[in-house]
């Protein structure tokens, strides 16, 4: 960690605490720790203290971060404008679609009240199921005439009846 890996002489680099660093490049001190842990920013540990390592500034920007350097820029301000209406409309889509989306529900329901109730199944087995201990014993059970097998439509198969 303590080591330089850039090979800048002492005078052309600062020695800064994680915090100032963060200021010094206009990003989060988080910013600054994920840079160190990847080793894109050179640093040591003194006393418990981590210091980062930064190029010396250019001559002609000497006076380290500007005071407006936090604040968005006219374009940034520009972009988060259009943004917020961006936002603005999409909510207002939202809302919209949400009471549309009541109103098919509302209208879904009252066709539904309107369905007759289905008939309700009987609940004596049918005759054909019967076993042959029901039946006199000893007697043939008469062969019924086949009717044509008819296919039964798929939407019966799968649902019965």
């Amino acid at each position: 960690m303590g080591e330089d890996r850039t090979g800048a002489t002492g005078a052309d680099r600062r020695r800064l605490t994680v915090p100032q660093a963060a200021e010094a490049l206009g990003v989060t001190v988080d910013a600054v720790r994920g840079r160190i842990r990847r080793g894109k920013l050179n640093s040591e540990q003194h006393a418990g203290t981590v210091y980062a390592w930064l190029d010396a500034p250019e001559e002609d920007d000497s006076r380290g971060p500007s005071a407006t350097s936090h604040r968005p820029s006219d374009d940034q301000s520009e972009r988060i404008e259009v943004f917020r209406e961006q936002v603005a409309s999409l909510r207002e889509q939202l809302q919209a679609e949400r009471q549309a989306h009541a109103e098919a529900r509302r209208l879904l329901m009252a066709a539904l009240e309107r369905i007759p109730p289905q008939l309700e199944a009987p609940s004596e087995p049918p005759e054909s199921l019967e076993t042959p201990s029901d039946s006199a014993p000893n007697t043939p059970t008469p062969l019924e005439p086949e009717t044509p097998a008819v296919p039964r439509p798929w939407w019966r198969r799968w649902f019965g009846g």
